[in-house]
């Protein structure tokens, strides 16, 4: 509990400094709600009303194949969610399939069926979540961040892997304030979070608390390099690769001039 808290004063400090800046402004707008300890995965019986009133309400109910899947309780209640949800959505069903599939094209943009604020909140919620959770396994985090930023946690069967998801998405680009910002409300607003997600959360914590302020940092610009190879690998040579790029260009002729510097100073 003690570290849970320290972990919340520090990374709480950090996004304050962060609200300041008008790179997140738009962010600023929209206040973060702390609801500690309040959320946490939804029973089982909530979880199978709530899918079955979306699939009514859209006349998909298939009473066989819902009941089917509700059935084997050896699967999470995540998991049964996704699937009931899928009964009523075949574009859900293929996106996914799609996200999950490891040899398939990564996206370049988030369906419009997560995006559409016109879709049912519990369904957008829980279907964006499970992509996002796919998008990660392959490496695909602007899309799975986007995804996520796109719903709200109160509205997912298991809050903990929409927070989770979002921390490791925040964290692998490099978004140190909101990485932190979504480690403290999954250790601190969810009740139950698996403990593989809060020891995983706690170690990306400390790990961003090495990582110097000083953009020529051999460390920071090594983030960089990696950032910009991930995105390489995944065919995405295009003007935000090419921006990381010159950023790493730039950052490290710093370096050369900073280190030529003392060089002469020290001769």
């Amino acid at each position: 509990m003690a570290l849970r808290k320290w972990v919340a004063a520090a990374a709480m400090s950090a996004v304050t400094i962060t609200i300041s800046q008008p790179a997140i402004a738009a962010e600023a707008a929209k206040p973060t709600v702390y609801t500690f300890g309040t959320l946490r995965t939804a029973p089982a019986d909530q979880a199978k009303a709530k899918a079955a009133e979306w699939l009514g309400s859209i006349g998909k109910m298939d009473s066989g194949a819902f009941e089917k899947i509700w059935a084997n309780e050896s699967r999470s209640v995540f998991d049964r969610t996704i699937d009931s949800l899928l009964l009523g959505s075949t574009e859900a069903e293929a996106m996914l399939l799609d996200a999950r599939n490891p040899d398939a094209m990564p996206p370049m943009s988030v369906p419009s069926i997560i995006k559409d604020v016109k879709n049912n909140d519990f369904f957008r919620a829980n279907i964006a979540t499970a992509y996002a959770k796919a998008l990660s396994s392959k490496r695909v985090y602007e899309e799975a961040l986007e995804a996520l930023k796109s719903v709200r946690a109160e509205f997912v069967v298991e809050p903990s892997a929409f927070f989770f998801y979002k921390a490791v998405a925040e964290h692998a680009t490099i978004q140190k304030e909101l990485a932190n910002g979504s480690i403290v409300r999954l250790l601190d607003d969810v009740a139950d979070a698996p403990d593989r997600y809060k020891m995983v959360a706690t170690l990306m914590f400390f790990d961003m608390q090495n990582w110097s302020a000083d953009q020529k940092d051999l460390a920071n610009i090594g983030r960089l390099m990696d950032n910009s190879g991930r995105r390489l690998d995944l065919a995405r040579g295009g003007p935000q690769t090419q921006d990381i790029q010159k950023k790493i260009v730039f950052r490290l002729d710093e370096k050369i001039k900073e280190l030529e510097n003392q060089a002469k100073g020290g001769a």
